[in-house]
């Protein structure tokens, strides 16, 4: 049976722009409709999508009947959740815009005391004139929130106009930029395991952790998404954001409290704490690389300038990266001498993301055959905690050792449904908690360490090293770790 509504969520209209599109009938929606189901949504909270498609609200719940319920089985509650949805054509900057904004103001009107949520599911180029037309159009109450998708611009000046044009309309207490790696169980239960758990802190630090990886490896490539990738690339794409997110989390101080505010300013510290990578540096320091034809499992997959239903390759196409990789040093007490290495990928041998925290060996060894320990949190496609432990062999005779895992996996520990990370973080946007959510200086200061490595590469001409599909990335990639005798962890590729 699905669960009511909880009597005490706050009433919202949560304004899609983009509400057709891939992101929203894909991930939005049917995180929406697990939120509904679980009784998180207020009984007078609408969903109202905004694009150019020129539908009425028949038309779009019909779209959302063919295209997100299949995919929900037996989607209890669906009727409830269906009689939320409201579509309103509008297109930013068009010739139907005064319509479409006229039509929503109609669709609000009476409705200034419930929360407002606008999500902007579209180009970052959108965000700007968007908030300025919900400014004109009346419709931004003190109860509005915004919501920004990645990537928010594609260096730090044009992260800075955005975050200008919007911040012009919304106070920064009302923007939510969203990453949705920070609404992951295995992310939230990072904090949990370093913060709640007394016997991980006093080894936590140079002294005891010889490096950490943070590995984001996918086995999709591009089709039809070259027009798109050969102006981002993977420093751009997944580095600047979501692993640099995952590097804070792990290497924060703790804070004060779990408060909004004290996690974000931690967060903050450890950017501004990154050794700057720059000149001949972004050479030793960095890898970058783009795949070629291949076999990825049994099947030949195209090399990224050959994928099809993509643009023509380009100049810029054979410059950008699918590939990147990252040997970044957090300057403070804590880290200092601990190597961060950051990896992300098109086309590796498995779809595996997970941040890998390497101990040191023990001090004396009195065993022969001892192995560090190692902590693996896995993000996906299993999420859970592994933590390696050196055991002996049973029998008698000889000591024998032997690694083994002590294994936490969510789906098999708990037997609730893992929520999805969008329903987590549209739960928190809903109930206006803006704790994982990036603050305007977490981005900037994200960029500004990016910024160096990608001019330095735009400037050497230099085309990224190619690696065959369906193999774990560029040879530069294992020398990156091989200049100080450690290896990537890959038992998922293997």
């Amino acid at each position: 049976m699905p669960v009511q509504p909880s009597a005490d969520r706050r009433a919202a209209d949560l304004i899609i722009f983009g509400g057709t599109g891939d992101l929203s009938m894909r991930k939005l929606l049917p995180a929406l409709y697990h939120c509904d189901r679980d009784g998180r949504l207020s009984e007078d909270t609408r969903i109202i999508a905004m694009s150019r498609g020129g539908l009425d609200d028949a038309d779009f719940r019909g779209k959302v009947d063919a295209e997100v319920r299949p995919a929900l089985g037996d989607a209890e509650g669906w009727d409830r959740f269906v009689n939320r949805l409201h579509h309103v054509s509008v297109d930013v900057g068009g010739p139907a815009e005064p319509a479409g904004w006229d039509a929503l103001t109609s669709l609000l009107a009476g409705r200034e005391d419930h929360d407002r949520v606008f999500y902007l599911a579209s180009p970052p180029m959108t965000f700007g004139p968007f908030c300025h037309s919900a400014y004109e159009a009346g419709l931004v109450t003190p109860q509005s929130r915004v919501v920004l998708e990645k990537p928010l611009g594609r260096d730090l000046a044009s992260a800075q106009a955005i975050n200008d044009e919007v911040g012009a309309i919304f106070d920064e207490s009302q923007i939510f930029r969203i990453d949705h790696y920070l609404g992951k169980e295995t992310v939230q239960n990072l904090l949990v395991l370093r913060f709640a758990n007394v016997f991980l802190e006093p080894i936590w630090n140079s002294l005891w952790i010889d490096h950490v990886q943070i590995t984001a490896a996918e086995t999709v490539g591009t089709p039809g998404r070259r027009g798109y990738y050969d102006h981002a690339g993977a420093l751009r794409d997944m580095v600047q954001n979501h692993l640099l997110q995952l590097l804070c989390l792990v290497a924060m101080e703790p804070p004060s409290k779990n408060d909004r505010e004290a996690v974000r300013d931690e967060k903050v510290k450890v950017l501004e704490s990154l050794r700057p990578i720059v000149g001949s540096e972004v050479d030793r320091f960095t890898v970058r690389g783009q795949y070629t034809s291949g076999r990825l499992g049994d099947e030949t997959v195209p090399g990224y300038l050959d994928e099809p239903d993509s643009t023509r390759p380009t100049a810029a196409s054979h410059r950008v990266e699918t590939f990147a990789a990252v040997r970044a040093e957090v300057k403070n007490w804590r880290w200092a001498g601990v190597p961060f290495y950051l990896r992300t990928g098109k086309r590796l041998p498995a779809r595996q993301s997970e941040i890998v925290v390497q101990f040191k060996d023990v001090p004396h060894a009195i065993f022969a055959g001892a192995t560090p320990n190692r902590l693996v949190l896995r993000l996906q496609p299993d999420e859970g905690i592994h933590l390696r432990l050196m055991a002996k062999e049973p029998g008698a005779g000889e000591v024998t050792l032997r690694p083994v895992p002590l294994s936490l996996s969510f789906a098999d520990t708990f037997t609730t449904r893992v929520p999805d990370a969008y329903e987590r973080l549209l739960t928190d946007v809903l109930a206006g908690n803006p704790t994982l959510f990036m603050r305007r200086d977490e981005v900037e200061a994200a960029w500004r360490w990016i910024d160096p490595i990608i001019a330095h590469w735009e400037g050497s001409g230099m085309s990224p090293e190619p690696y065959p599909a369906g193999t774990a990335g560029p040879a530069g990639a294992h020398e990156l770790l091989a200049r100080s005798d450690r290896t990537w962890h890959e038992e998922a590729f293997e």
